[in-house]
């Protein structure tokens, strides 16, 4: 007897366990997890941030041959230039910048920003009838056209359809002589103006960016941006909306340049309620 019982022992040691009981199974009714019902219980989730699309700074376009361009058009209309490289002859350009840069009575005029006053970076000269403010500071009236000024106001009239009764003379003695950003959108201007620029001695780079969209808030990353050279006798015409739609520049440049004369033809308006004189 003693010998079974042993021998059952050592049996039942080295005996398989016995399989559990099957769980009863969970009330139909209920499900187990707030995602079963779509069928996600077995999915897992991860956060990503979410990809802003990547933006692009656009290349800067060089406009170099003479022609017609149409640089924007959108709610504020056609923004257009006009490019003529060889405006003026060499031997006249040479004598026109001669007589102007002797002869015109330049003058350093002082401007005000954030009210702080500064000297503008170049020398000017204003002629016309009416007066002229700009920077918060303004050119007086002046009726006395050097007769060379006469001259290329009627052939500039010729060739651009327009006409004009005032002149912007701006003076860059050196490459540092320069013009910050800014468009001609004073109100004595009027609606969608046309600028016509002539440019007389060593050429200059003539830079443009259009203005940046609503939502940009101001920053000019990404927006579009041309280069024009300037050279001895180019005339360049703004028209439409490229005031309203775009600005300019004449930067600094940092190797020797001479001294350029830029005439900018214009029309000026009386102010509301101001008389003329």
């Amino acid at each position: 007897m003693a010998d079974k019982r042993q021998r059952a022992r050592v049996q039942g040691a080295w005996a398989k366990s016995l399989p559990k009981a099957p769980r009863p199974p969970e009330d139909s009714g209920r499900i187990s997890s707030p995602f079963a019902a779509w069928g996600l219980a077995e999915r897992k989730f991860e956060f990503h941030q979410p990809v802003q699309p990547k933006r692009e700074v656009p290349a800067e376009k060089v406009i170099e041959k003479e022609g017609e361009f149409v640089i924007s058009h959108g709610p504020t209309g056609i923004s257009r230039l006009r490019v003529v490289p060889s405006f003026l002859p060499v031997s006249e350009a040479d004598w026109a910048f001669a007589r102007l840069h002797e002869e015109l009575p330049w003058q350093q005029k002082c401007n005000v920003r954030q009210g702080v006053s500064y000297a503008e970076p170049r020398l000017t000269c204003w002629f016309g009838e009416l007066p002229y403010t700009y920077s918060h500071s303004t050119l007086q009236a002046n009726s006395q056209w050097h007769p060379v000024l006469l001259e290329l106001k009627h052939r500039v009239e010729l060739a651009s359809g327009c006409s004009f009764n005032s002149l912007l003379c701006n003076l860059y003695r050196d490459c540092k002589d320069s013009i910050a950003w800014h468009s001609d959108s004073e109100p004595s201007l009027g609606s969608r103006p046309t600028i016509a620029s002539l440019s007389l001695g060593d050429s200059r780079n003539f830079h443009m960016r259009k203005r940046p969209g609503p939502e940009d808030n101001g920053d000019y990353t990404y927006v579009e941006r041309l280069r024009i050279p300037l050279a001895h006798g180019t005339l360049l015409l703004m028209e439409g909306a490229v005031q309203e739609d775009w600005q300019h520049q004449v930067p600094k440049e940092y190797h020797d340049r001479g001294p350029r004369i830029n005439l900018t033809f214009r029309t000026i308006y009386p102010e509301p309620g101001v008389a003329r004189k």
